[in-house]
């Protein structure tokens, strides 16, 4: 078994696309807007890899961050460089944490959020 991809329910469609296409770099699959339900789907990927699905609704409501909810805490992307991803998203305007390094694997990790204060982790390969 495998993750086939993950969902994201979005505030602002365009702000979200503009964040994972250009600031992430993930790639464009399919873009559909459905009328029904008056919402856009944004399939994404990274490199070849299907990964998110990115939706836009009426009115979602705000996504609790503290105290931490239960559901999905975080998305962390794994990356071969931590400082190189840090720097570059520090240069595309995003507040990054500082790097840490994970007590049980001895790897590098830094968290930013996307738009809608969604954490994401940059985790060293």
């Amino acid at each position: 078994m495998q993750i086939h991809h993950i969902a994201i329910i979005c505030s602002d469609y365009e702000v979200s696309k503009k964040f994972y296409t250009e600031i992430l770099g993930l790639n464009i699959i399919r873009e559909v807007y459905r009328e029904e339900r008056q919402s856009y789907k944004l399939d994404l990927a990274i490199g070849d890899h299907y990964v998110i699905e990115l939706f836009s609704f009426p009115d979602p409501p705000k996504r609790p961050s503290r105290p931490e909810s239960c559901g999905l805490r975080h998305l962390a992307f794994s990356v071969e460089n931590v400082g190189e991803k840090r720097q570059e998203l520090i240069n595309k305007g995003l507040d990054c944490e500082t790097i840490r390094i994970d007590e049980f694997t001895g790897k590098e990790f830094f968290f930013t959020q996307d738009p809608d204060n969604l954490p994401l982790e940059f985790y060293e390969i």
